[in-house]
């Protein structure tokens, strides 16, 4: 169900589990910034979920309150994956929903990695 991006930060979403070890997951990536696993409802053959560590709602949240070296950290981060995961030779699609209408599900920012496929178009119709 999607939420609503501009409530507070709730510490008890998936992702805020997940990175206090209360959720397990199948991590490629971790650093001070972010952490990196496999979707577990995967969307395409390589579905990868990136996240920073800091208790940010949206993309919206992220960009106006993170520090400098969050941001950076964070971009890098999702660079060093696709390159790590070697997708960047075939070529690889970035995500990140904000909101309801986005339908962004999970109230802590997440980017999504897809690649392994031909990805169609932008938007379904």
């Amino acid at each position: 169900m999607p939420i609503d991006a501009t409530k507070p930060y709730d510490d008890q979403n998936i992702f805020a589990k997940i990175l206090r070890d209360e959720i397990p997951s199948s991590r490629v990536y971790e650093d001070e910034w972010a952490i990196a696993f496999h979707d577990i409802n995967a969307q395409a053959p390589i579905h990868i979920l990136v996240i920073p560590r800091g208790p940010y709602v949206s993309w919206d949240d992220f960009s106006a309150n993170a520090s400098a070296d969050e941001i950076a950290g964070f971009i890098r981060a999702v660079g060093t994956v696709a390159r790590d995961a070697g997708l960047v030779p075939r070529g690889y699609r970035l995500l990140a929903n904000t909101g309801r209408q986005a339908g962004q599900e999970v109230p802590h920012l997440h980017v999504h990695l897809f690649a392994g496929q031909p990805l169609g178009p932008m938007l379904a119709r």
